[in-house]
């Protein structure tokens, strides 16, 4: 399973739902896009430490993007920018967890269901 950047902001503000889901996907992936954007919301060194003791705890893997992802995300890009306002973040999400044969769990299932070939599985932030 890779997880979505929006499933682990809610469980890191505290959302049980989210803390629930995230505890059965334990050991997980995440794209490298993730880890940059959930690091573009830490505010200082003690948040930065927080982060990386919960990564640790969750055992995630971080998967890089390779020439692979980047071409499948280049495509994705082309194919969905205009259509479906396809992001740049979200094309490389969506080209890792499909390179690596996985499923993406995600809250915003809206910014990738367009993707045929990606498996998606939905959290929903409000189910407590």
């Amino acid at each position: 399973m890779i997880v979505d950047t929006d499933v682990l902001i809610w469980d890191l503000r505290g959302n049980r739902a989210a803390r629930a889901t995230i505890a059965q996907q334990v050991p997980f992936r995440i794209s490298v896009v993730t880890y940059m954007e959930l690091l573009h919301g830490i505010r200082n060194k003690r948040e930065f430490q927080v982060l990386r003791r919960q990564l640790q705890r969750w055992s995630v893997t971080v998967l890089q993007i390779t020439p692979d992802v980047s071409s499948r995300a280049m495509f994705y890009v082309e194919d969905y920018c205009l259509s479906y306002a396809m992001q740049l973040a979200d094309a490389l999400i969506a080209a890792c967890a499909v390179e690596h044969g996985d499923t993406l769990l995600t809250a915003n299932a809206r910014h990738y269901r367009h993707v045929p070939e990606l498996g998606l599985s939905e959290f929903w932030p409000g189910r407590e």
